[in-house]
């Protein structure tokens, strides 16, 4: 009898396979679906042994980053983008968009599943409440059951009285949920959670849930993401806490809820509303202060509320989580379901896996390049473009010395600051105390050494600068720098760390944080580079090393450190990061533009969140402004053009007609000349008997005068007489 009842639940859960969800492209439902796309179904009704956890809990964090095909047993994802436009997710096995309702209802009764998510896009809310309406209606159709998933948020709670009026810190459970009181602004939310509690009587055709979560975080991060992106980006002294920031957020990992998901759709329980929150009881000091401290500036500022509003990365729906003041356990889902947590105890105490989720998923891994060669080669300017086009650190020795020493002077310098609480005092004398006297030492060093500072504090100063918070986010770029193979073994080698041992999980023979993944070796004639020194500007060179006698001695000194059995280039060799040896010098690449196009191509594309909006605004102004440049100098151009093609042709004309006036006057020349023999035979024999004929006629007057003057002058021929 057992056996028989094993084998209907079994055959129960195999058949709910096809499960619908909203909005795939977006944070909440994207990791929701890839996450159920890789569970077998009915993998949650068994109980995990304590293995198999400690196994799961270190695959977690991977799991939303992965990008696995379609395995047999697995849920089958279908649904809907919010775009046409928008990348399919590899996870989904169709996807729909721009569908009329009568379509998508046909996509929803095709499922076994349909998980509509709220908690991103509340014009999602309307749609969600449409298809549990059309769904309920096609109830009697149903030929087997189908399970309707509202994921909801605990701000449908916002507003809820205390349990204990004498105690606000009692937490409110799935049981208290008809007491609960929603936020303004997320009455549709609470209306939505009602219509669908409403449905879902008849259990055997159609099973509904509410499912309230906590402000969700985990892998590319949701809201907390402008915290996570400032604090990378470290561009502010400290990152904001809006209000004192004692107010208490409910939350949970984006992989746990979907983990709450699987539960219900697997063990589809008699409770139909539940919480889905984590065991922390953390507040939005907690969380900034958090991030700050292990992705930032270490640092945060209370600032008023309403700046939030003024944050161009928070919605109103954001803002009004990271502002709620509300206590909850999820009781049910923590007595009743099987779920592999990642991040059960909270934020806090599983920042360092959220911190490798987030980096991984957005791409933030950091570019560490070391940049070495002969002096005058141009490595500082090559530094420079590499370090703009990959946004990463410039370092060069001579400032990190100067920062180093500013830093100490300020410490000491704040000797007589304000006054603070007693333990800080002491924390400050002493941090005051150590400064001064690393000051003291700092000075005698380079008194002693004509000026130059001691190897023991570069390698100090230079290892706390590549440790530092930007550096480890964004990267670094070294300009010169180790020059010896000792100050490369010194600088990059393993410190005696017990807490970082534990959090590597294995001994490495060099600092996985400071080695350089890429190491570029540029050389160059000494004739070439001695060229350059000479032709260097007369400003430049004052000052510097590239002094003729100076510089000189400098590349001998160069030469004969890398030509020894023990080089820097060998220290990089020995740990299998090869350098890229680049000939600089050639005649055809005097710019350095080819050695810099070999070296992004062997280090690859920029790792970090590219342009912001303000950049690409820049970029989009940019390159219409030199459009219309390049538009305007064309048009120049052309205007040019026509105007001396112009000038060209009147030149031509009035060239033409001076040629013809010439012309005119030469041939009126010759018929002139051609024509004064006949003029003058006419004057001497013609005229005048034609004269004396016209005379007669007129005195005559004949009735044709015609004929008469003809037989005149036949009868009067000169030349007949």
């Amino acid at each position: 009898m057992a056996e028989e009842e094993v084998v209907a639940r079994t055959d129960k859960v195999i058949r709910i396979q096809r499960v619908f969800i909203n909005l795939l492209d977006s944070y909440s439902s994207g990791n929701i679906g890839k996450f159920l796309s890789n569970c077998v179904v009915g993998a949650s009704l068994e109980e995990i042994m304590e293995e198999e956890e400690e196994e799961d809990e270190s695959k977690s964090a991977m799991l939303a980053a992965s990008s696995n095909k379609l395995k047999e047993g697995t849920f089958q994802i279908v649904g809907t983008l919010s775009s046409p436009e928008k990348p399919v997710p590899d996870f989904a096995l169709e996807t729909y968009s721009a569908l009329s309702r009568e379509e998508l209802l046909l996509r929803l009764l095709e499922c076994d599943v349909v998980i509509y998510n709220i908690t991103e896009h509340p014009q999602q809310v309307e749609e969600a409440t449409w298809a549990v309406s059309a769904l309920n209606e096609e109830v009697s159709h149903f030929e087997r059951r189908k399970v309707f998933i509202l994921v909801s948020t605990v701000m449908t709670w916002a507003r809820s009285k205390p349990l204990d009026p004498e105690d606000s810190e009692v937490p409110f459970t799935e049981e208290d949920y008809r007491r609960r009181k929603h936020h303004p602004n997320f009455l549709d939310h609470i209306n939505a959670e009602k219509l669908v509690l409403k449905f879902g009587k008849n259990m055997k055709k159609f099973a509904t849930y509410v499912v309230a979560a906590g402000l969700q975080y985990g892998v590319e991060e949701g809201i907390l993401h402008c915290f996570f992106k400032s604090a990378w980006l470290g561009e502010v002294p400290a990152l904001p806490v809006f209000g004192d920031g004692s107010n208490a957020i409910p939350a949970i990992h984006v992989l746990d809820l979907a983990g709450v998901i699987q539960n219900v759709i697997d063990h589809v329980p008699k409770n139909h509303y539940l919480v889905a929150v984590d065991e922390s009881l953390h507040t939005l000091e907690d969380f900034i202060k958090c991030i700050s401290k292990n992705m930032g500036p270490g640092k945060v500022q209370k600032v008023p509320k309403e700046n939030a509003f003024v944050t161009k990365d928070l919605t109103q729906g954001s803002i009004d989580h990271l502002l709620v003041n509300l206590r909850m356990e999820a009781l049910f889902v923590k007595e009743n379901f099987n779920i592999r947590w990642a991040a059960q105890a909270g934020f806090v105490e599983n920042i360092s896996s959220i911190l490798k989720e987030y980096k991984q998923s957005r791409g933030l891994l950091p570019v560490k390049l070391c940049i070495l060669g002969p002096p005058a080669v141009g490595k500082t300017s090559i530094a420079e473009v590499l370090a703009k086009y990959y946004k990463i650190h410039h370092i060069k020795l001579k400032d990190v010395i100067s920062e180093a020493i500013a830093k100490l002077e300020a410490v000491v310098a704040l000797k007589y600051g304000a006054e603070g609480e007693e333990g800080d005092e002491e924390e400050e004398e002493e941090n005051v105390y150590e400064a001064q006297e690393l000051l003291d030492s700092i000075k005698e060093s380079m008194e002693q050494n004509a000026g130059r500072l001691e190897d023991q504090y570069i390698i100090r100063f230079m290892r706390e600068k590549l440790k530092s918070m930007p550096c480890r986010n964004q990267g670094f770029i070294l300009d010169g720098f180790p020059k010896t193979y000792d100050q490369a073994k010194d600088v990059f080698s393993q410190e005696e760390d017990e807490e970082e041992e534990e959090i590597r999980g294995k001994m490495f023979p060099f600092d996985k944080l400071t080695m350089p993944e890429f190491v570029c070796a540029l050389d160059a004639s000494d004739e070439f580079l001695k060229f350059r020194v000479m032709n260097l500007p007369e400003s430049l060179v004052a000052g510097t090393h590239y002094s003729q006698d100076r510089f000189l001695r400098v590349l001998s000194n160069y030469r004969d450190v890398n030509t020894e059995d023990e080089t820097v280039l060998n220290y990089f060799d020995e740990f299998e990061i090869h350098p890229i040896h680049i000939e600089v010098g050639k005649p055809e690449d005097a710019q350095n533009r080819l050695t810099i196009k070999q070296l992004i191509r062997e280090i690859g594309e920029p790792r970090n969140f590219g342009l912001t909006d303000e950049e690409k605004a820049e970029e989009v102004r940019r390159a219409a402004e030199e459009h219309m440049a390049r538009a305007a100098m064309e048009e120049a151009n052309r205007q040019q053009k026509e105007a001396l093609e112009t000038a060209e042709k009147m030149a031509r004309w009035e060239e033409w007609n001076k040629r013809l006036e010439e012309v005119k006057r030469e041939e009126a020349e010759l018929l002139e000349a051609q024509s004064a023999p006949l003029r003058n035979y006419l004057m001497t024999y013609v005229m005048p008997t034609l004269t004396q004929g016209l005379n007669e006629c007129c005195k005559i007057r004949p009735e044709d005068p015609v004929d008469f003057l003809a037989e005149y002058l036949f009868k009067n021929n000169p030349a007949t007489q």
